[in-house]
């Protein structure tokens, strides 16, 4: 972390500790993105309590929400999202070619991972999704689908502002 200092539990107020205890209990570490959020535990709980749903309560597939985070991590130039996230798109299923086509800010191929991609690449460049962009997307997920699409890339693009102002990962 370049821009604040890692934290040890012993080094937090008891709130402060409670919250890492959770963190660890779920997710067995206190990772960087995590860390920075230390001196607001009520601010980290409830991030991660939105992250943990998003991973994995989630009803999307595994290699769609991989893709998303990707894009996403992509988009927002967050190295540390994009190094934790590619071991488990590879193991959800994602493809080489997928892999390199996010990772050069082009669309993949295959009608659901391009079209999350391509919604990911014009909700964060252009702010806004095109209507056909958003049909091709509903239309594979149905609307429980695309809400939870909308909520995972506002998620990690959530992630990735924090990362880039506390500068983690680079």
């Amino acid at each position: 972390m370049a821009r604040l200092p890692g934290r040890s539990r012993e080094d937090l107020p008891e709130e402060g500790r409670r919250v890492y205890d959770e963190i660890v209990a779920s997710r067995g570490e206190v990772d960087e993105a995590f860390q920075v959020l230390l001196p607001r535990p009520e601010l980290l709980r409830r991030i991660a309590h939105l992250g943990s749903y998003i991973r994995f309560g989630s009803s999307l597939p595994a290699s769609i929400r991989e893709c998303i985070i990707l894009a996403a991590a992509r988009e927002m130039h967050s190295e540390f999202e994009w190094a934790s996230h590619e071991p488990q798109a590879r193991q959800a299923g994602v493809s080489d070619d997928t892999l390199h086509a996010i990772r050069k800010g082009e669309l993949p191929s295959g009608d659901g991972e391009g079209a999350v991609v391509q919604l990911v690449y014009e909700t964060l460049r252009d702010h806004r999704v095109t209507d056909a962009v958003f049909g091709r997307v509903e239309r594979a997920f149905g609307v429980d689908g695309m809400t939870e699409i909308a909520a995972t890339l506002g998620y990690y693009a959530l992630l990735g502002s924090i990362l880039n102002v506390f500068d983690v990962g680079r």
